[in-house]
């Protein structure tokens, strides 16, 4: 675990730009996914989906901002959105998505504050906040328990 913290601010602007795309990702994915999802079982979770979408855009934004004020340039491109005809296959990706970018928004947290960067580890930590959220409403969604998340 040590090794992840010690990293440059070259490196931590990196991999907020990683974060950055994934940001992007499920913007996309929860703006399709809540107007593609059919029947009437998934009116009301397509409707949670819709405000997930303007939830991530915030994250972005709060996510873009950072990178700017350590003097990187934020990155353009999403990565890459995983599509289905199936209502559940979409919530089982946004479950899944969830949960990588919990993981790696705690390595950051770690990271940020070894380089002194508390400002940002508290951005970080607020968005987490809804990042969990999200990933206990799919949970819910799909009648699973939250996903074992690690350290």
């Amino acid at each position: 675990m040590s090794d992840s913290v010690k990293i440059t601010r070259e490196q931590l602007i990196q991999l907020l730009n990683e974060d950055l795309a994934r940001e992007y990702q499920a913007i996309i994915a929860y703006t399709v996914y809540s107007q593609t999802m059919k029947g009437a079982a998934y009116t009301d979770i397509a409707g949670e989906l819709a405000l997930h979408a303007a939830e991530e855009l915030s994250h972005a934004l709060l996510i873009a901002k950072q990178i700017d004020y350590l003097n990187g340039s934020p990155v353009v491109v999403p990565k890459e959105v995983k599509m289905s005809d199936k209502a559940e296959d979409m919530l089982r990706f946004d479950l899944e998505n969830e949960k990588q970018t919990i993981i790696h928004y705690r390595q950051r947290i770690r990271q940020a504050e070894a380089l002194g960067e508390y400002a940002l580890s508290e951005v970080l930590r607020k968005i987490i906040a809804q990042e969990q959220e999200h990933l206990t409403d799919l949970a819910d969604a799909l009648g699973v328990d939250n996903p074992d998340l690690g350290g």
